[in-house]
Protein backbone atom coordinates (compact mmCIF):
# COMPACT_ATOMS: atom_id res chain seq x y z
CA UNK A 1 0.00 0.00 0.00
CA UNK A 2 1.29 3.45 -0.92
CA UNK A 3 2.16 5.64 2.05
CA UNK A 4 -0.18 8.58 2.37
CA UNK A 5 1.44 11.95 1.82
CA UNK A 6 1.30 14.46 4.69
CA UNK A 7 -1.89 16.53 4.58
CA UNK A 8 0.00 19.63 3.43
CA UNK A 9 -2.79 20.61 1.03
CA UNK A 10 -5.76 20.13 3.36
CA UNK A 11 -8.39 22.78 2.65
CA UNK A 12 -6.95 23.61 -0.79
CA UNK A 13 -8.83 23.30 -4.08
CA UNK A 14 -7.00 22.14 -7.20
CA UNK A 15 -8.16 22.36 -10.82
CA UNK A 16 -6.30 20.03 -13.22
CA UNK A 17 -6.96 20.21 -16.95
CA UNK A 18 -6.88 16.88 -18.76
CA UNK A 19 -6.91 15.09 -15.42
CA UNK A 20 -8.80 11.95 -16.41
CA UNK A 21 -5.81 9.80 -17.34
CA UNK A 22 -2.06 9.55 -17.78
CA UNK A 23 -0.03 12.33 -16.10
CA UNK A 24 -3.13 14.34 -15.25
CA UNK A 25 -4.62 11.45 -13.31
CA UNK A 26 -1.33 10.81 -11.50
CA UNK A 27 -1.15 14.47 -10.53
CA UNK A 28 -4.73 14.48 -9.30
CA UNK A 29 -4.11 11.45 -7.10
CA UNK A 30 -0.90 12.76 -5.54
CA UNK A 31 -2.48 16.13 -4.74
CA UNK A 32 -5.55 14.42 -3.30
CA UNK A 33 -3.30 12.29 -1.09
CA UNK A 34 -1.92 15.60 0.13
CA UNK A 35 -5.44 16.53 1.24
CA UNK A 36 -6.62 18.75 -1.63
CA UNK A 37 -10.10 18.70 -3.12
CA UNK A 38 -9.71 18.16 -6.85
CA UNK A 39 -11.60 19.11 -10.00
CA UNK A 40 -10.44 17.55 -13.26
CA UNK A 41 -11.43 18.44 -16.80
CA UNK A 42 -11.80 16.04 -19.70
CA UNK A 43 -12.57 16.31 -23.40
CA UNK A 44 -13.23 12.80 -24.73
CA UNK A 45 -12.27 10.62 -21.76
CA UNK A 46 -15.59 10.64 -19.91
CA UNK A 47 -15.31 7.05 -18.68
CA UNK A 48 -11.75 7.52 -17.46
CA UNK A 49 -12.75 10.78 -15.78
CA UNK A 50 -15.53 9.03 -13.85
CA UNK A 51 -13.09 6.36 -12.70
CA UNK A 52 -10.54 8.95 -11.59
CA UNK A 53 -13.20 10.84 -9.62
CA UNK A 54 -14.12 7.61 -7.86
CA UNK A 55 -10.49 7.00 -6.97
CA UNK A 56 -10.14 10.55 -5.67
CA UNK A 57 -13.26 10.16 -3.55
CA UNK A 58 -11.83 7.01 -2.00
CA UNK A 59 -8.99 9.16 -0.68
CA UNK A 60 -11.50 11.15 1.38
CA UNK A 61 -11.52 14.38 -0.63
CA UNK A 62 -14.18 16.11 -2.70
CA UNK A 63 -13.78 15.55 -6.43
CA UNK A 64 -15.59 16.33 -9.66
CA UNK A 65 -15.05 15.93 -13.39
CA UNK A 66 -16.02 18.66 -15.84
CA UNK A 67 -16.16 18.55 -19.65
CA UNK A 68 -13.91 21.19 -21.17
CA UNK A 69 -12.15 22.02 -24.42
CA UNK A 70 -9.20 24.17 -23.32
CA UNK A 71 -9.09 25.89 -26.71
CA UNK A 72 -12.60 27.35 -26.33
CA UNK A 73 -13.36 30.30 -24.06
CA UNK A 74 -16.93 29.33 -23.26
CA UNK A 75 -16.19 25.82 -22.01
CA UNK A 76 -13.10 26.97 -20.11
CA UNK A 77 -15.05 29.73 -18.39
CA UNK A 78 -17.80 27.29 -17.42
CA UNK A 79 -15.38 24.69 -16.04
CA UNK A 80 -13.55 27.30 -13.95
CA UNK A 81 -16.77 28.79 -12.59
CA UNK A 82 -18.22 25.35 -11.82
CA UNK A 83 -15.07 24.38 -9.93
CA UNK A 84 -15.23 27.52 -7.80
CA UNK A 85 -18.95 27.08 -7.21
CA UNK A 86 -18.83 23.39 -6.24
CA UNK A 87 -15.57 23.40 -4.27
CA UNK A 88 -15.53 26.95 -2.93
CA UNK A 89 -12.71 28.52 -4.90
CA UNK A 90 -9.42 27.66 -6.64
CA UNK A 91 -6.04 27.58 -4.91
CA UNK A 92 -3.94 25.71 -7.46
CA UNK A 93 -4.32 25.42 -11.24
CA UNK A 94 -2.42 22.63 -13.00
CA UNK A 95 -2.33 23.23 -16.76
CA UNK A 96 -1.81 19.63 -17.83
CA UNK A 97 -4.02 19.19 -20.93
CA UNK A 98 -1.85 18.82 -24.02
CA UNK A 99 -1.38 16.89 -27.23
CA UNK A 100 1.76 15.11 -28.43
CA UNK A 101 2.56 14.31 -32.03
CA UNK A 102 5.54 13.31 -34.16
CA UNK A 103 5.66 14.63 -37.73
CA UNK A 104 8.66 15.04 -40.02
CA UNK A 105 9.38 18.72 -40.63
CA UNK A 106 8.80 18.65 -44.39
CA UNK A 107 5.45 16.90 -43.88
CA UNK A 108 4.14 19.19 -41.14
CA UNK A 109 0.93 20.98 -42.15
CA UNK A 110 -0.39 24.32 -40.96
CA UNK A 111 -3.41 22.54 -39.53
CA UNK A 112 -1.19 20.27 -37.43
CA UNK A 113 0.95 23.22 -36.33
CA UNK A 114 -2.06 25.32 -35.30
CA UNK A 115 -3.81 22.42 -33.56
CA UNK A 116 -0.81 21.71 -31.31
CA UNK A 117 -0.39 25.38 -30.42
CA UNK A 118 -4.12 25.75 -29.73
CA UNK A 119 -4.11 23.06 -27.05
CA UNK A 120 -0.56 23.18 -25.72
CA UNK A 121 0.02 26.94 -25.56
CA UNK A 122 -3.26 28.81 -25.97
CA UNK A 123 -4.95 26.39 -23.56
CA UNK A 124 -2.76 27.18 -20.52
CA UNK A 125 -3.06 30.90 -21.21
CA UNK A 126 -6.83 30.75 -21.54
CA UNK A 127 -7.46 28.61 -18.45
CA UNK A 128 -5.11 30.75 -16.35
CA UNK A 129 -6.79 33.94 -17.52
CA UNK A 130 -10.24 32.67 -16.63
CA UNK A 131 -9.09 31.46 -13.19
CA UNK A 132 -7.35 34.68 -12.17
CA UNK A 133 -10.20 36.01 -10.04
CA UNK A 134 -10.17 33.02 -7.72
CA UNK A 135 -6.39 32.51 -7.74
CA UNK A 136 -5.77 36.13 -6.77
CA UNK A 137 -8.33 35.95 -4.00
CA UNK A 138 -6.51 32.99 -2.42
CA UNK A 139 -2.92 33.96 -3.34
CA UNK A 140 -2.82 30.81 -5.40
CA UNK A 141 -0.43 28.96 -7.65
CA UNK A 142 -0.30 27.98 -11.31
CA UNK A 143 1.70 24.93 -12.38
CA UNK A 144 2.17 24.51 -16.11
CA UNK A 145 3.28 21.29 -17.81
CA UNK A 146 6.14 21.93 -20.17
CA UNK A 147 8.50 19.37 -21.67
CA UNK A 148 12.14 18.51 -22.20
CA UNK A 149 11.11 19.04 -25.83
CA UNK A 150 10.64 22.72 -25.00
CA UNK A 151 14.32 22.88 -24.00
CA UNK A 152 15.99 20.46 -26.40
CA UNK A 153 15.15 20.32 -30.15
CA UNK A 154 13.59 17.11 -31.41
CA UNK A 155 13.82 17.02 -35.22
CA UNK A 156 10.48 15.31 -35.84
CA UNK A 157 8.53 17.41 -33.30
CA UNK A 158 8.92 20.99 -34.53
CA UNK A 159 5.39 22.05 -33.62
CA UNK A 160 5.36 20.24 -30.27
CA UNK A 161 8.78 21.53 -29.21
CA UNK A 162 7.94 25.07 -30.25
CA UNK A 163 4.62 25.01 -28.41
CA UNK A 164 6.21 23.69 -25.21
CA UNK A 165 9.03 26.24 -25.44
CA UNK A 166 6.30 28.85 -25.59
CA UNK A 167 4.75 27.38 -22.43
CA UNK A 168 8.09 27.81 -20.66
CA UNK A 169 8.24 31.47 -21.65
CA UNK A 170 4.55 31.92 -20.78
CA UNK A 171 5.37 30.59 -17.31
CA UNK A 172 8.04 33.22 -16.81
CA UNK A 173 5.90 36.02 -18.21
CA UNK A 174 2.96 35.06 -15.99
CA UNK A 175 5.25 34.80 -12.97
CA UNK A 176 6.13 38.48 -13.42
CA UNK A 177 2.72 39.67 -14.60
CA UNK A 178 0.71 37.94 -11.86
CA UNK A 179 3.04 38.60 -8.92
CA UNK A 180 2.80 39.09 -6.02
CA UNK A 181 -0.59 37.40 -5.62
CA UNK A 182 0.04 34.33 -7.77
CA UNK A 183 3.13 32.11 -8.05
CA UNK A 184 3.67 30.44 -11.43
CA UNK A 185 6.03 27.53 -12.13
CA UNK A 186 6.48 24.77 -14.69
CA UNK A 187 7.28 21.04 -14.62
CA UNK A 188 9.04 19.85 -17.77
CA UNK A 189 9.00 16.03 -18.07
CA UNK A 190 11.49 14.13 -20.19
CA UNK A 191 10.88 10.55 -21.28
CA UNK A 192 8.02 9.26 -19.12
CA UNK A 193 7.17 5.57 -19.40
CA UNK A 194 3.43 5.06 -19.03
CA UNK A 195 3.59 1.36 -19.82
CA UNK A 196 2.40 1.58 -23.41
CA UNK A 197 3.41 -1.53 -25.34
CA UNK A 198 3.75 0.39 -28.61
CA UNK A 199 6.53 2.49 -27.07
CA UNK A 200 8.33 -0.32 -25.24
CA UNK A 201 11.38 -0.64 -27.52
CA UNK A 202 11.76 3.14 -27.80
CA UNK A 203 11.59 3.53 -24.03
CA UNK A 204 14.19 0.81 -23.51
CA UNK A 205 16.56 2.64 -25.87
CA UNK A 206 15.97 5.98 -24.14
CA UNK A 207 16.60 4.49 -20.70
CA UNK A 208 20.08 3.46 -21.84
CA UNK A 209 20.80 7.07 -22.85
CA UNK A 210 19.59 8.51 -19.53
CA UNK A 211 22.18 9.09 -16.78
CA UNK A 212 19.82 7.62 -14.15
CA UNK A 213 19.50 4.51 -16.37
CA UNK A 214 15.72 4.53 -16.41
CA UNK A 215 12.85 6.54 -17.82
CA UNK A 216 10.60 8.65 -15.66
CA UNK A 217 7.28 7.53 -14.24
CA UNK A 218 3.98 9.26 -13.67
CA UNK A 219 4.83 9.30 -9.97
CA UNK A 220 8.04 11.23 -10.70
CA UNK A 221 6.04 13.94 -12.46
CA UNK A 222 3.36 13.91 -9.75
CA UNK A 223 6.03 14.43 -7.09
CA UNK A 224 7.38 17.46 -8.96
CA UNK A 225 3.88 18.94 -9.19
CA UNK A 226 3.35 18.30 -5.47
CA UNK A 227 6.66 20.08 -4.84
CA UNK A 228 5.51 23.25 -6.57
CA UNK A 229 2.09 22.98 -4.93
CA UNK A 230 3.63 23.03 -1.46
CA UNK A 231 6.81 25.14 -1.70
CA UNK A 232 6.86 28.72 -0.37
CA UNK A 233 4.95 31.24 -2.46
CA UNK A 234 8.27 33.09 -2.96
CA UNK A 235 9.39 30.44 -5.48
CA UNK A 236 8.06 31.51 -8.88
CA UNK A 237 9.03 31.54 -12.55
CA UNK A 238 10.95 28.26 -12.36
CA UNK A 239 11.19 25.42 -14.89
CA UNK A 240 11.82 22.06 -13.18
CA UNK A 241 13.03 19.41 -15.61
CA UNK A 242 12.10 15.85 -14.63
CA UNK A 243 14.24 13.81 -17.01
CA UNK A 244 16.78 11.75 -15.07
CA UNK A 245 19.54 13.89 -16.58
CA UNK A 246 18.65 13.08 -20.19
CA UNK A 247 18.83 16.74 -21.22
CA UNK A 248 22.34 17.27 -19.86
Amino acid sequence: MRAREPQSLAGKVVLITGGARRLGRASALVLARGGADVAITFLHSRREAARTVRELGELGVRALALPCDVTKEKTVREAVRQTAKELGGIDILVNNAANYESVEFNQLTLREWDAIFAVNTRGPFLVAREALEWLRERRGKIINLGSLGGIRPWASHAHYCSAKAAVHMLTKVMAKALAPEIAVNCVAPGMIDLGEQSAKSFMQAMAKQTPMRRNGTADDVGAAILFFATVPHFITGQILTVDGGLGL
